[in-house]
């Protein structure tokens, strides 16, 4: 009787195949997703991925999908394709430059899509990145509004106030008190 394969931790590996143009590659897809000749407003989401203890963890890879700044998900002709991934860094720290998406049809928030990879996770995690300047959207959207009240804040990304483009911040906690909200894929 055979038995059941054994699981496997999805990392580390990022830098060598999900990130490779730190080792002298093309990159499947980067932190930059956008720039200053995409419709939409240009925009910077920057955060951590910590451990439960809150530590941060140095080899995550963060990929984000998202729609356009019309609410409408990028096709295969589209400039802008609505896709990339950043590792962390010694600090935990990644990034990406992209536009604001706009609120989908559906009544929905405007968010970004986020999936998170790392050491000794056996299954990535998903989660939305929402944003704190979209309160009416925020207060009707089907999925933010489905979550527990006191877990909301987990999922939205605060604007930081500076010149030049806004700039979201985003801690996603994998465990412990603090931890993102993640949803089955």
């Amino acid at each position: 009787m055979s038995s059941q394969t054994p699981s496997q931790t999805v990392g580390p590996f990022f830098s060598h195949a999900l990130t490779p143009s730190g080792n002298g590659h093309a990159p499947i897809a980067g932190r930059q997703l956008a720039d200053e000749r995409t419709p939409g407003t240009l925009i910077r989401i920057e955060g951590r991925v910590l451990d439960g203890a809150g530590h941060p963890v140095t080899d995550a890879l963060v990929e984000i999908w998202q729609a356009r700044h019309d609410g409408a998900y990028p096709e295969g002709s589209d400039a802008f394709r609505g896709f990339g991934r950043a590792s962390t860094d010694a600090e935990g720290r990644f990034w990406f430059q992209t536009v604001k998406p706009g609120a989908l049809p559906e009544n929905g928030a405007p968010h970004v899509n986020a999936a998170v990879f790392a050491r000794g996770m056996l299954n990535h995690a998903f989660t939305r990145i929402y944003f704190s300047d979209e309160q009416a959207g925020n207060s009707r959207d089907p999925v933010l509004t489905s979550v527990d009240p006191t877990r909301r804040k987990s999922l939205v990304a605060s604007l930081r106030d500076l010149a030049g483009p806004p700039v979201y911040e985003f801690e996603i906690c994998l465990q412990g008190a603090h931890e993102t909200v993640f949803f089955d894929a």
